[in-house]
């Protein structure tokens, strides 16, 4: 099936696409959905901002840029001079359509997945021109949205401002887009989407972190798996001219020390595994209020299935497999079923070794799944 042409990439195949344009040039498809006309409705995205569990920012160009970051009482946005944006990130999150809609592009692996994010802009509403550092399909829902892109290698940034507007935008391309077209773009094409009239424009994006982000990320996750014995010491320490010199011998001490740090394929692969589905700050799982007892459970499960709840991140590599942050043992007799689950989100009813429904019952008891 993955090398069957995809409408929504203009014919092209997944290895077509991935082979040509992904993360080398951007890709225009007109029509790619259809009668596409959005996943919700102006005002249900406008009662999302009002919710502090919701991941949203208003920007405004009216007297010059300025961003917020909801939530927001709807009283403030019906107010607000134009023009304006409004965008709500991780809307996979709330809506079960939302997910099914960016699980579209599984031809890129879950691992650099990151969100489906709206934005409403009325009549010349935008972000100003600027870049970003993931890769991104760009797919119109309502209204009409001008895009001007460009490949320029000149990112300096207009100072004194509270969002990233390049100084210099060349654009290459210029290109309005409406309901059902979808633009791709890969990171650090620079673009400036401006709205022609009130428009809603669907995002699905996939990080490509910056090297130091992951330096700094697998740091951290490396204090905690590392233990050195002993402590700096100098018994045979000699009286120095100035005693504000750090001496030669601390330096080779500590550097000595510091050789001790050791990680290997595997510490990577767990590290990766636990940063990439490490839920974000603002969301939390709920557990079932009334959990069914583990022998219920279990006859469900045999019976109708479960899947994954919309905010749980579940991913593997080799037999080891991580979910929301967590890695997590799985039987080796049960890697195919849960591969499944990671795959397609949910499971139906499916024989599964005993300590297998046991891992599903402790997901089901955090909330991170449910019997479906």
């Amino acid at each position: 099936m993955k090398d069957m042409p995809l409408s929504f990439l203009g014919g092209l195949t997944a290895p077509q696409f991935l082979a040509d344009y992904w993360q080398k040039k951007p890709l225009l498809v007109r029509q790619a959905f259809p009668g596409f006309s959005g996943l919700l409705s102006r005002n249900e995205m406008m009662a999302l901002t009002g919710r502090d569990d919701v991941e949203s920012r208003f920007v405004s160009q009216a007297g010059g840029w300025t961003i917020e970051h909801g939530p927001f009482a709807a009283a403030k946005l019906r107010k607000a001079a134009k023009p304006w944006t409004v965008l709500v990130q991780g809307l996979n999150l709330l809506l079960p359509e939302a997910d099914r809609f960016m699980r579209q592009f599984d031809f890129v692996p879950y691992a650099r997945l990151d969100d489906l994010m709206v934005s409403y802009a009325n009549d010349g509403g935008g972000v100003g021109p600027h870049f970003d550092s993931y890769d991104v399909f760009l797919i119109q829902g309502i209204g009409r949205r001008r895009w001007r892109i460009g490949n320029q290698k000149d990112q300096t940034l207009l100072d004194g401002l509270p969002i990233r507007i390049l100084k210099d935008f060349r654009p290459v391309h210029d290109w309005v887009v409406e309901s059902g077209d979808l633009l791709y773009l890969p990171p650090e094409w620079a673009h400036d989407g401006i709205a022609l009239d009130e428009c809603m424009t669907y995002s699905v994006g996939f990080r490509a972190a910056p090297a130091q982000d992951l330096a700094e990320q697998f740091l951290v996750f490396l204090q905690d798996r590392q233990s050195l014995a002993g402590r700096y010491r100098d018994p045979h320490l000699k009286l120095q001219k100035h005693p504000a010199r750090i001496g030669r011998d601390m330096i080779d001490q500590v550097a000595d020390i510091l050789a001790g740090i050791r990680w290997n394929r595997g510490m990577v692969r767990d590290f990766l595994g636990c940063h990439l589905t490490e839920p974000k700050p603002h969301v939390f799982f709920d557990p079932p209020r009334r959990p069914l007892a583990s022998d219920r459970f279990a006859a469900a499960l045999a019976d109708r299935g479960v899947q994954l709840d919309l905010r749980s991140q579940l991913l593997f590599a080799d037999d080891r497999f991580y979910i929301n942050g967590e890695a997590t043992p799985v039987p080796l007799e049960d890697l195919a079923a849960f591969r499944a689950l990671a795959d397609q989100r949910q499971l139906d009813s499916v024989q599964l070794s005993a300590s297998g429904v046991e891992r599903l019952y402790d997901w089901y008891r955090c909330g991170f799944l449910t019997l479906t």
